[in-house]
């Protein structure tokens, strides 16, 4: 019989928040799970996460900034003029972090197919001593040192979302063992992701970054996963496969300056899942980032479970633009010294 795909997600995260405006509200999970309710995805299965622990917490953040961000809980406070807190905004993050964690645990342990963290507060701003950009805590980045530490010797993280995850990027631009993979806007929030940011050290080759103008396509993204992502991530061979999954690339976000569609997300999600199956016996979690627009958010992320769960999916035809071959081109040239597949 074959695993549930797993959807880790509770009404805690719910109690995060940042105030009345503010993009990142409740509404965005909630709009979520109104869909899936409406129209479930048969294969799945829907659970409540626990919290991280103060270990795996610290294995990515300085111990000091967890104690900065204790101090605040049960209080509204401010971070900075994009992070904003409520009462219950320190307890929602440590759940979101340990809803990561779990579900690598799940799907290393084989019994999940695959999953996805419905989670907010999102994580991949966060810096190991700096929460900001929307995000306390890194999610994404506590469950790749979980997967390490359950055994996989090699975890990618790939982030689709419309801002570039400095903060997964400073996690791990000085190893080798997490492959860091991002495809986003440039120049744009928070500045960094340039082609030429690789990595450094012992992890130098191994941070990954495409950069698009605004206006990128369904056709634009096939050519990135195609040209670039997939094939360093087919030479890696991982055994853990992370995805941030921000939906604030999509066509109709507000923050965003993209045109990907649902279907677009669909099939990015389905080269990961194939990809997935081939070198790592399925081992794909999602973990969900931004995306401001209620029904691309919703209607993309329903999209990516149905995936998950085991519909096929593809990019819709078109060509790619200059832009977007020009991106491409810039980042297989400043990677090709350490990947022959390029």
């Amino acid at each position: 019989m074959t695993p549930p795909t797993l959807l880790l997600t509770d009404p805690l995260f719910l109690q995060h928040d940042p105030g009345q405006g503010h993009p990142e509200s409740p509404a965005r999970l909630k709009s979520i799970l109104s869909v899936l309710a409406r129209t479930p995805v048969a294969g799945t299965q829907v659970r409540s996460p626990r919290s991280a622990t103060a270990a795996e917490l610290t294995a990515v953040h300085t111990p000091e900034l967890r104690q900065t961000l204790l101090g605040m809980a049960g209080h509204r406070a401010v971070i900075d003029e994009d992070t904003r807190l409520s009462p219950d905004s320190y307890d929602a993050a440590v759940l979101a972090a340990g809803a990561a964690v779990g579900a690598v645990e799940e799907v290393m342990a084989g019994r999940a197919r695959n999953a996805f963290a419905l989670v907010r507060p999102p994580g991949h701003h966060a810096e190991p001593g700096r929460s900001m950009g929307f995000c306390l805590f890194n999610n994404v980045a506590i469950a790749a040192e979980a997967g390490r530490r359950l055994g996989a010797e090699r975890v990618m993280v790939l982030d689709w979302d419309v801002h570039h995850g400095n903060g997964t990027q400073a996690a791990f631009e000085g190893r080798r063992d997490v492959l860091y993979q991002s495809v986003h806007q440039y120049p744009y929030y928070p500045g960094t992701g340039a082609p030429r940011e690789v990595g450094h050290g012992a992890g130098e080759g191994f941070n990954v970054n495409c950069g698009l103008p605004g206006g990128a396509t369904d056709s634009d993204y096939r050519s990135i996963f195609e040209d670039l992502l997939l094939p360093i991530a087919d030479a890696f061979q991982p055994q853990l496969m992370l995805v941030s999954a921000g939906f604030d690339p999509h066509r109709n976000d507000p923050l965003g300056g993209m045109l990907v569609t649902e279907r677009g997300f669909a099939a990015m999600c389905a080269g990961l899942r194939s990809l997935a199956e081939r070198v790592c016996g399925g081992k794909l979690v999602l973990v969900l980032e931004g995306g401001y627009s209620l029904e691309g958010l919703s209607q993309s992320v329903h999209a990516c479970i149905e995936v998950l769960a085991g519909r096929s999916d593809s990019f819709p035809g078109g060509e790619t633009s200059s832009d977007a071959a020009h991106a491409i081109a810039q980042s297989r040239a400043a990677l090709r010294p350490y990947w022959a597949c390029l």
